[in-house]
Order: C-alpha cells, then structure tokens, then sequence
C-alpha cells in the first residue's frame, strides 16, 4: 500500500447516468397515496408539483437514466469530487483500519445537494416552469435550489426552518446572494404557517412544515410555480447516485474495497448516493459491503419510527408514502443537524432498512461533535454537523477494529462543510450544546397520529 493520501478521476470520468436501484430492488414498491383521498396517486395528480421529466423518473426501472449535457456541463464545475484516505485521523485512533472519504463539500454550494438542484432546475425549465418553491433545514439545500434556479433563470423561493434561519444567518445570506428569496419557517405568507403562527407563536419549524409552506405556494400558481425537494423522493436520491459511481473507481484505485460505506440520513438522499451503487454490487456482483445509515438521536426515524404510511409534511398536503416516520406532526428539538430534522425517512431506503439489506444507527450531538472536532484537527475539514454523523460511525468503527485487532476498510460520504455552522461548533466548545434523545413515550404515541390507510395493492 503506497502513502497516496488523494484519488482523482477526470472529467472524463464524470458518469454519464445516474443509477437507478428500483431495476435492482429486491423489496416491491409501495404505492404513493393521495394525501386527501388515500388512493394510489397518478402521474397528472404529480405534475401539479413536479415537471413530467422527474415523475418519470420517480418511477421508472430502468436500471441506468442518461444524465442531460446541459447537467454534465455544470457538473464539471465540481465534479469528480475527490476520494481521501483520512490517514492522519486512523494515526491519532491508532486503529488498524483504513479510512477513506468522499468530500462532497468541494461543490460551489457546499454540499452533495447541488448534484440534484441542477437537474431538477433543467428539468422545470425545459418543463416551462417559471420558479420555484422549496424548504430548507439547515440551509445546504436552500443555497443549492438557489443557485442552480439562477443558473436557469428560475426565480427561487425558500421556506427555512426558522430555528436554523436564526442559527445559520450566513447560509441564508448566502441563498440571497444566489438569488433566492428566503422566509422564516412558520411563516405568515401561507395558511399552513399562519395555521402554526396561531398555535404556538414561538414555534422553532420544522422540515415538515416548511414542507407544507412551500408544496402551498406551488399548489395555488395555477402552474407556474413548481416544488423541489433535497431528499425523501426516488429521484432525487437517484441524482446522488453518482457519489458512489465516482467512489467504486476511486475505491479501485486505491487498491481496497469497503467493508462498511456510511452516510448520514434525514431524508436519506446522501446516503443513498453513496451507498446505492455499492448495494447494487451486493445484489449482483457479489460484494458484501455493509451499508450504515447514521441519524440523530433527537430525531430517530429510523432507528425508533414506524415503518408505516405518513403524509410527507405537516399540513397533509403532500403525497402519503410508506416510509419510517416519527409522525408527520413531529416538531423536533433544535439540534444544529438542522438537515437531519425531518420527520420520515425515503420510501425506497426505508423499505430496504426494513428488510434487512441496510443497517441503521443513531448517536447523540455531543458524540457527534466530539467527532467533528477530531475529524477537523486531523484532516483539517470542518464538517457540516449532518456529515459528521457519519464521522462519529466511522470513528466507532475504527475503534472497533483496533479493539479486535481487525483489518477493516471504512469509506463515509462527507456530504458538506461546516463553515456556516461555527456558532455550533463554538457552543459545543464552551460547553453550551444540548443534547436530545426522543422520548420512549411518544415514540409509542405515533401511532396515533398515521393516516388510516385501507388496503392498498
């Protein structure tokens, strides 16, 4: 094994499809429900949020869909992004394993969201939408929808979760610099938000309501407006699928293959990228990686929810999906993960969670920015705090091995940098950050608050 620390593709190298796991899957779908009737929904009932393009690919199964030169093009402003041995991190463990990342966080926006904000924006404008509406966290999705819209003349609008939106004022400054327009998650420009704002008046937001905010916009521009989302749907996990296409060359030419792939999880689209060509080698080639999906504590859809039907947002505007959900009502704690903070999980990854193809973890803040902190003294990378639940797994991991003397290969995605997050990074250093872990009691409780779905095929 040579001291190689970096491995580099060319643009050549760029895919030049995304990867599709439905033409693999071995778990059936389950239908998408009209969230006011509870029927299976069609493809028109869809285009009242989404261009065609996209609902297509939300259910296609052909194995590999061609990624448009319009998309290549701007991919090459980023694109490949670079595989790192975390050298220095396995010396200061002192662990035996071999630690390898792909860094995300080289995109102009910061994060692996702008892998899909760039489609689906040439998707809408060939479609002959005239903006769109979306949600963010913690922010990383907000600055990718708004600076990929401008490179499509697309006029964005941004519905941000309003505990980050006070938290993370330079993401927000950021989204405005790329031309978007951002709002305070409640707000009082939509029903759901003034319907919120009338309940509790200093509601924090959530994922799923700022979801609710921004499907309403849409819904009433009798066409002219269209949603985006930076996770959750088939399709937009399927845009990241190209994280893991650049890692198995990059694995290659670091001679090792991994024995576990992690990523974290609040929607499910970063992990999936990175780990869904390496399922794909499972299924067909043989391989035996284990895929680790790592989420908060404070929000532990997947390690606690119910594998169940839920609406999508809080208002019950989106479509009903199958997924593992802690209820579409859920209003989480204001942890900095501020990406991780939804309330459900991707139908395709819960389903595979669900059968036993795909592990599933959950560790607290402190852990996790203890980890953070570890990595940036090491490597030099301050990680976005979502990323650096993967961190925190792939630390554990290392550990492990070093305590069973095991040679073990660990690959995580970096899916972003934490250079808009240093208030947490500050506060975790003066001993201020809280820690959250959802309660047994209302874990029990969700029951309570599903959708009474009838039998569907």
């Amino acid at each position: 094994m040579s001291d190689q620390i970096r491995f580099d593709l060319s643009q050549n190298d760029i895919p030049r499809f995304y990867y599709n796991i439905n033409a693999d899957n071995p778990v059936a779908p389950n239908p998408v429900l009209n969230p006011a009737t509870l029927e299976p929904v069609t493809p028109d009932f869809l285009s009242v949020l989404f261009p065609m393009d996209l609902i297509m690919q939300e259910i296609s199964t052909e194995r590999y869909i061609e990624i448009p030169q319009e998309v290549l093009d701007i991919y090459k402003l980023w694109r490949p992004t670079p595989l790192m041995r975390a050298a220095r991190l396995e010396k200061a463990l002192g662990t035996p394993a071999h630690i390898y990342y792909k860094y995300e966080g080289t995109s102009p926006s910061g994060s692996h969201k702008s892998n899909t904000a760039v489609p689906q924006a040439f998707f809408n404008k060939i479609a002959g939408t005239k903006a769109l509406t979306t949600e963010t966290g913690a922010g990383q999705w907000g600055s990718a929808v708004s600076m990929a819209g401008k490179f499509f003349d697309l006029p964005v609008e941004v519905y941000m979760v309003k505990v980050s939106y006070n938290q993370k004022p330079y993401r927000r400054f950021l989204m405005e610099t790329y031309g978007g327009e951002v709002y305070a998650s409640p707000s009082d420009r939509t029903e759901a938000g003034r319907a919120m704002l009338a309940k509790d008046p200093n509601c924090n937001g959530s994922l799923g309501l700022a979801i609710s905010e921004a499907v309403e916009v849409a819904a009433k521009s009798n066409g002219t407006k269209k949603y985006s989302l930076g996770s959750v749907l088939h399709h937009v996990c399927m845009h990241q699928s190209i994280i893991g296409e650049e890692a198995l060359k990059q694995m290659d030419l670091a001679g090792e293959y991994p024995d576990v792939v992690i990523g974290c999880v609040g929607g499910g689209s970063n992990f999936s990228g990175i780990a869904y060509p390496f399922l794909r080698e499972n299924l067909k080639n043989g391989q035996r990686a284990r895929l680790l999906a790592v989420e908060p504590t404070a929000t532990p859809s997947l390690t606690k929810g119910i594998f169940a039907f839920d609406y999508g947002d809080t208002a019950k505007m989106a479509p009903v999906v199958k997924m593992h959900t802690l209820g579409h009502d859920f209003m989480p704690p204001a942890i900095h993960a501020g990406g991780l903070r939804y309330h459900g999980m991707a139908p395709v990854l819960s389903s595979l969670v669900d059968a036993g193809y795909i592990e599933a973890a959950a560790v607290d803040q402190k852990s996790v920015f203890a980890a953070a902190t570890a990595f940036a003294q090491s490597e030099g990378i301050l990680p976005a705090p979502e990323s650096a639940h993967a961190i925190c797994a792939a630390i554990k991991e290392a550990l492990d091995a070093k305590e069973k003397g095991e040679k073990r290969t660990i690959l995580f995605n970096l899916s972003g940098h934490g250079h808009f997050d240093l208030t947490a990074y500050n506060a975790y250093k003066q001993g201020e950050l809280g820690d959250s872990t959802y309660p047994d009691e209302l874990i029990a409780d969700i029951p309570n608050h599903l959708p009474k779905v009838p039998m569907v095929a």
